[in-house]
């Protein structure tokens, strides 16, 4: 562990971790505080959140593939921090407007689709930028380093979003969310790329920059089977994680409190997961990676069935670890098989089709809680999930393919 924390003595990836760390601490602010800020406007329904979170995620689906081709094209620091900066703007003005009761729900609807760009443009640089900082042979120990500071900044920022939403409010919360992303962006700022690790720009179009990255994505069943699958498994835990589960907390857990332990389970379960992620070296790793996406049904499941909240947080730990694991293998498999100077190309259609259906999800689940009830919704979504993993397991693409 301790030769694996040696990376950080790296200034680059030291910038490029601390960057990082920040802004997932401002993101963690969002989630509860968004959902409860939001439900306890005058008037507000589950709808109601429902539509504020479909309009982040309807721009960050439609501006993926963009912000793949601008990644590819730019440097990388910079798009990063453009996006962090536009991530700050969004944040505070939502805060803002919380803390003031000026909610119109267009200007909602405007201020979250401008984080949705934001998103739409930082994961495909980030996913490209890691191989520009980090030795080939450290990328897996890179990406498990990045994903400690990131799951111990979200356990820190869930546990502090929900006490600050049980004490003062939501809007507050958006707002400190906005500062660490500011905190962020001027951290990304001072990175520097070296030229040399840059490759040479071509001048294409951007159709035909898309069309290069498409024949990339498309060549490997591995790759397009498992974002099938997460275009089924996201859109699940899109209606769970943004609207049913806050809902069904809100109902008879006792609020953002409960909200909050389920999701700092969840991230306590991916800082374990960064452990074994470091250690593990599968010799078909998105075999295991695709198994690894049956259990994160579990929270789900517990929920829908009324278990008490200490086994749901649980489910979120076990949940936590599985991703966790899953998301180093698959974006050290993606950075070895994919050539460097498509690979945000090809991470922003891996996005895009993981990230389509989750609209959809957002916008189903309100209504579908008032048709039948939260728990009845939570326990479809712990199916979903659960099908749609053993699906892409009979794929011989994703149980085929080896690790050098």
């Amino acid at each position: 562990m301790a030769g694996d924390l040696g990376l950080l003595r790296d200034r680059r990836f030291a910038l490029l971790f601390s960057a990082r760390t920040v802004s997932v601490l401002g993101s963690s602010f969002a989630p509860v505080a968004l959902a409860f800020g939001i439900l306890e406007l005058p008037g507000a329904t589950a709808t109601t959140l429902s539509v504020v979170l479909a309009a982040e995620a309807v721009p960050m689906v439609v501006f993926m593939l963009v912000g793949g081709v601008i990644a590819d094209r730019l440097p990388r620091n910079r798009v990063m921090f453009a996006a962090d900066a536009m991530s700050a703007l969004a944040f505070a003005a939502l805060g803002v407007m919380l803390l003031t009761r000026w909610t119109p729900m267009p200007a909602l609807v405007i201020v979250a689709a401008i984080s949705g760009i934001a998103v739409a443009m930082m994961w495909p640089a980030l996913a490209g930028i890691i191989p520009d900082v980090v030795p080939p042979e450290r990328l897996q120990t890179g990406n498990a380093l990045l994903g400690l500071g990131a799951n111990s900044a979200r356990v820190l920022g869930l546990v502090l979003s929900g006490a600050t939403v049980a004490l003062i409010g939501g809007g507050w919360s958006l707002v400190v969310s906005g500062v660490m992303f500011a905190a962020g962006a001027g951290l990304i700022a001072v990175l520097r790329l070296k030229p040399v690790e840059r490759l040479a720009e071509e001048r294409h179009s951007v159709l035909a920059d898309l069309r290069d990255g498409w024949k990339e994505f498309i060549s490997r069943q591995w790759l397009w089977v498992v974002v099938a699958q997460f275009s089924v498994l996201v859109m699940a835990m899109q209606a769970a994680h943004g609207v049913l589960g806050p809902l069904l907390a809100k109902q008879s857990l006792g609020g953002a409190p409960a909200w909050s332990a389920v999701l700092a389970g969840e991230a306590v379960g991916m800082i374990g997961g960064v452990v074994v992620a470091m250690r593990l070296r599968p010799r078909r790793p998105i075999f295991l990676g695709t198994l690894l996406t049956l259990p994160t049904a579990l929270p789900y499941l517990l929920l829908g069935v009324g278990a008490p909240l200490w086994t749901v947080v649980l489910g979120a730990v076990i949940m936590g670890v599985s991703m966790d694991v899953f998301g180093v293998l698959w974006q050290t498999t993606m950075q070895r098989e994919i050539p460097a100077e498509s690979l945000s190309r090809v991470s922003s259609y891996d996005a895009l089709g993981s990230l389509m259906f989750g609209p959809i999800g957002l916008l189903v689940a309100g209504p579908v809680a008032v048709a039948i009830g939260p728990g009845p919704a939570l326990v479809g979504c712990a199916a979903i999930v659960v099908v749609c993993g053993l699906a892409a397991l009979t794929s011989p693409g994703v149980r085929g393919l080896t690790s050098p």
